[in-house]
Order: structure tokens, then C-alpha cells, then sequence
């Protein structure tokens, strides 16, 4: 006679499945894109060219993100940035990096107060809507580590007090390439925290021109945020924006692209790039596709779409994965260049 009955065993449940996202309206969509073509028109009257630099921030902005920005100097970076600032109506601070700029600068600190014997909280720039974070490569590590808090966690930390960031908070970067003195290199992981680094080229000899005769109607070679038209884009018109994007539908076969593009990055995906290990020793992690998913569907709800397709994805690649790709030594010495190494996993990845 059996002591101990052995009990049937049930299936463990299933986990429910996730809502899905309510789709995007008629409505929506033709609002969004009347936002943004105010915000275009604010670069229009401030920016001559640089129209993939224009297209680059307010796709950032819409997906929620942060963009890192980076040329040689004189090609408008931070007044680039100070546009799309000035453009919404939320609060501005810009921060000059310099080698001896320390965290308390950026964040704030602790002073105490003798009148009531207490500490007091004194914020620091960082919290904005809008930061922009001028040669940022000229900060201390120690100073970037709290720049990558602020960036991962959405909130800062003063005197053990965790203080959250407002929002909508977007950090725009700039650095130069070409000086190395006084510099501090960008840790990886600070790196991975930006959705889209943008490189800017030189205008063209129409656009230079443009741009002084611009600069001669305007009598000023500063940008005056108070001379240019005062129809600005409010906070929740941007809230409504990043919301409106997340309602872009996006199909499978456009999430396995995604997927595919940072695999082939890493040495796999479904048609692996030859030779690819003697230039790439570090591949594109998988925030990476979360980052062309969210800009894919800020990029189609820009177009007037209400779903994400290839193109979306492709046109913002090399932004996306530039400054997540590690080159080796050899690629580096033989002139390779990063947006060469995306060319080539682009052309790999089967289209859908």
C-alpha cells in the first residue's frame, strides 16, 4: 500500500499578456506634425543647413532621449542646441565642462544655514528640462559619473536625498574630436546612455553664405533667444509628443530588424559580416536596439505614420550605432572609421 499518493501536476499558468498600446489617432498624428513643424521653423530663423543635425534633435527629443554631439568647432553645436532649447517653453541651463568642474557644480549640494542652524538643498544646473553639457569630453571622471546618474536614473542624489529630474529632461552634449589636451575620454557606459550621437560636417560655400547674409540682417553673431519669434512649443505639447510615439505600431519583423542590425554589430544576426572581428571588438549592446526601435517610431510619427517601416530604422543607423561600436587596434591603425563598419552591417541585414 503506497504511504504517499502522488498528486497530479497542473501546467503553471501562463503570465498574463501585456495591454497593448492604444493606437494612434487621425488627430494625433496631424498634431504631433504641426508641433514639429513649429519646431522646425524655430530652426529655420536661427540655423542655416545642418538639416541632419535639425532632424537628429527633434527625433531625440520625440523619442526621449539624449543626444551627444560632435564636430570641430565653429559649426554651430551649441547654438544648434540652444535652438531646440528655446524652442520648447521649459527651463534652460547650460554648463561649461572644464577639467575642474566637480559633481557638487552639477548637481548641487548641502549649505548649512546659520540663521536656522539646518542644512539647506541648493540644486544644481543639471536640473532642466533642457541641459546642455558644452564640451563635455573636458570633464573629470568623477564628474561624468554623476552626468550618468542623472542620465540612467532620472534623478540626482544631494546629502543621501534622491531628487527626481523634471520632466521632460533631455541632455544634449557637444565635444570636440580634435583636441586632446585637457580632455577626458567618454567611459563606455556613458556613452551607451546616448540615444544618437550626431557628427557635423562643414556647410557648403552656398549655405556659409547664407548664413552671413543671415547674420547681417540680424546684426548680432549671437543668438538672442528673446529676438526670435515667441511662439514656442509648451511642456505638455512635448509630454504629448513622447507619448504620441510610443503608439507607433511597431511590427515584429521591425523589431527583429532592429534586433538583426545590433546582433551582425556583435558577429552574428542572419548574415554575419565577413571579417568582421579583426575591426570590431566590441559590438552595439542591446540598448542599442532599443534605441532604433524608439527612434524609428519618433522618425514615423515625424513622416505622419502611425506605423514604423525599414526606412525609418536606416535612415538614423549610423546615429544609433556609431558611438556604440568598439574599433580594434588594426581598424583604427588602417583609417577605419565607425560610420564605415555600420555601412557595411546595413547593406548585411536583410530588409524585411
Amino acid at each position: 500500500m503506497a504511504l504517499f499518493q502522488q498528486q497530479p501536476q497542473t501546467p503553471p499558468a501562463a503570465p498574463p499578456a501585456a495591454p497593448k498600446p492604444p493606437a494612434l489617432s487621425a488627430q494625433d498624428a496631424a498634431r504631433a506634425q504641426q508641433l514639429v513643424a513649429q519646431i522646425r521653423n524655430r530652426f529655420a530663423a536661427t540655423l542655416v543647413g545642418q538639416d541632419n543635425l535639425r532632424e537628429s534633435l527633434i527625433t531625440t527629443l520625440v523619442a526621449g532621449g539624449h543626444i551627444l554631439i560632435e564636430s570641430v568647432p565653429g559649426l554651430a553645436k551649441t547654438t544648434a542646441a540652444q535652438t531646440l532649447a528655446t524652442s520648447v517653453s521649459g527651463t534652460f541651463k547650460r554648463v561649461q565642462c572644464t577639467p575642474d568642474l566637480m559633481p557638487s557644480d552639477l548637481v548641487g549640494t548641502q549649505v548649512f544655514d546659520f540663521s536656522t542652524q539646518r542644512f539647506s538643498t541648493q540644486i544644481g544646473p543639471i536640473h532642466a528640462n533642457f541641459v546642455l553639457l558644452d564640451e563635455i569630453n573636458r570633464s573629470n571622471a568623477k564628474t561624468q559619473s554623476a552626468m550618468l546618474e542623472a542620465m540612467a536614473e532620472g534623478a540626482t542624489t544631494i546629502g543621501g536625498q534622491r531628487i527626481p529630474l523634471p520632466k521632460p529632461f533631455m541632455v544634449i552634449a557637444t565635444q570636440n574630436p580634435i583636441e586632446e589636451e585637457g580632455t577626458f575620454n567618454l567611459p563606455e557606459a556613458q556613452m551607451d546612455r546616448f540615444m544618437m550621437k550626431a557628427v557635423m560636417t562643414y556647410p557648403t560655400p552656398e549655405q556659409e553664405v547664407a548664413m552671413l547674409a543671415m547674420l547681417a540682417r540680424r546684426g548680432s553673431d549671437t543668438l538672442d533667444p528673446t529676438a526670435v519669434t515667441p511662439d514656442v512649443v509648451s511642456i505638455p505639447d512635448v509630454e504629448f509628443l513622447c507619448a504620441a510615439a510610443r503608439k507607433v505600431h511597431v511590427s515584429d519583423p521591425i523589431m527583429k530588424y532592429a534586433v538583426d542590425i545590433a546582433d551582425t554589430s556583435r558577429g552574428g544576426g542572419p548574415k554575419p559580416v565577413q571579417g568582421l572581428s579583426s575591426l570590431v571588438r566590441l559590438g552595439a549592446s542591446p540598448r542599442a536596439s532599443i534605441a532604433l526601435v524608439r527612434i524609428g517610431q519618433a522618425s514615423a510619427l515625424m513622416a505622419g505614420r502611425d506605423y514604423v517601416i525599414p526606412e525609418d530604422l536606416k535612415r538614423f543607423a549610423h546615429e544609433v550605432l556609431r558611438h556604440r561600436i568598439l574599433l580594434t587596434f588594426e581598424a583604427l591603425a588602417d583609417g577605419v572609421d565607425a560610420d564605415q563598419v555600420v555601412d557595411q552591417i546595413v547593406r548585411a541585414v536583410p530588409v524585411p
